[in-house]
């Protein structure tokens, strides 16, 4: 079952941009070129200039944020200072967004004159190299992710996120607020933003305005967090499991072995689907709970319903 929700990928991200979403976590500073906070980030990755630097530009990665540390600073230093122009007058001819100077060095003379008259923002962390280079690719490629949302409740059932959707009075905050109170934590309640991260991973989360809180209705919008407690929240939580809420109808077709399974599709990936058919007495919550505590087991690598399917089949063979 595919979802048709619209996606959204950006295409590149300014460095002022990310200096002021990032700047805290990975430690950032303007030095020099405040001009060119504009220039754009176009891959979310980084790089390290160090053949660049050398003059070998075949297959440099020129749209990606640029990590100068110990090894091309030092290098830098050992050249005079007209050879330092003239590398870093080249690096800037193939418009690269911005350079981040690592390790709380300082940049040189030169460099900073450079970014200067040509509008080349210099960043400088505390972070030593690696970790920067970690940390930002991390935040760069969460950025970068594709994303898109969908009308449904997230859920983390004892470890595995689940995705609770259905049409709207069906009865998904209801069910929400049932696993709460058994101890289980809501993520996002009726629009889910959800990311691809790292082209394997969808990641669930909150939009911001509404994190933290549910409508109920018949009582309004509740703050979860202040009725519960904090663990009761969780910010973010991968997509294990996609629970529909439907209507039960005449011609409901309800799986009743469990060995055929089904997916629905997000952002080109395919999660685990059940379909749960809504009607008068039915403990909705528990149902999803144990959905998702069987989820679980496949994911160990124990399937009840083919175990014993295989125990049946085995039975049989016997008394032939």
């Amino acid at each position: 079952m595919p979802n048709s929700k619209p996606v959204k990928k950006i295409d590149s991200l300014s460095v002022r941009d990310f200096l002021k979403e990032y700047a805290d976590h990975l430690k950032l500073e303007l030095v020099a070129g405040k001009r060119g906070l504009r220039r754009a980030i176009r891959e979310g990755s980084v790089n390290r200039p160090s053949l660049a630097l050398t003059g070998f530009y075949r297959y440099f990665a020129n749209k990606r944020l640029q990590v100068l540390g110990a090894s091309e600073m030092t290098y830098l230093r050992s050249l005079d200072e007209e050879k330092q122009r003239k590398r870093l007058l080249k690096l800037i001819e193939h418009t690269i967004p911005c350079l981040v100077i690592a390790r709380n060095y300082l940049p040189l003379p030169v460099m900073t004159e450079i970014a200067e008259t040509r509008g080349l923002p210099i960043l400088r962390t505390s972070m030593i190299t690696m970790n920067f280079i970690n940390a930002a690719t991390l935040a760069l490629d969460a950025a970068f992710a594709p994303s898109t949302t969908e009308h449904g409740t997230m859920m983390d059932i004892k470890g595995m996120g689940t995705l609770i959707r259905g049409s709207s009075g069906i009865g998904k905050s209801e069910c929400a607020l049932a696993l709460i109170e058994r101890g289980h934590s809501i993520v996002a309640d009726d629009i889910t933003r959800i990311r691809l991260l790292d082209e394997r991973e969808l990641i669930a989360s909150s939009m911001e305005l509404n994190q933290g809180h549910m409508e109920c209705r018949g009582i309004g919008i509740i703050n979860v967090g202040e009725m519960f407690g904090v663990r009761s929240i969780r910010p973010e939580k991968r997509i294990d499991l996609v629970v529909s809420l439907s209507e039960l109808t005449p011609d409901a077709d309800e799986d009743r072995t469990g060995l055929d399974q089904d997916y629905f599709t997000i952002l080109g990936i395919d999660v685990p689907h059940i379909e749960i058919f809504v009607r008068p007495g039915r403990d909705i919550a528990r149902i999803v709970e144990v959905a998702s505590m069987v989820q679980a087991l496949k994911r160990l690598g124990h399937d009840p319903a083919k175990e014993f399917n295989d125990r049946l089949i085995a039975k049989m063979t016997e008394k032939k």
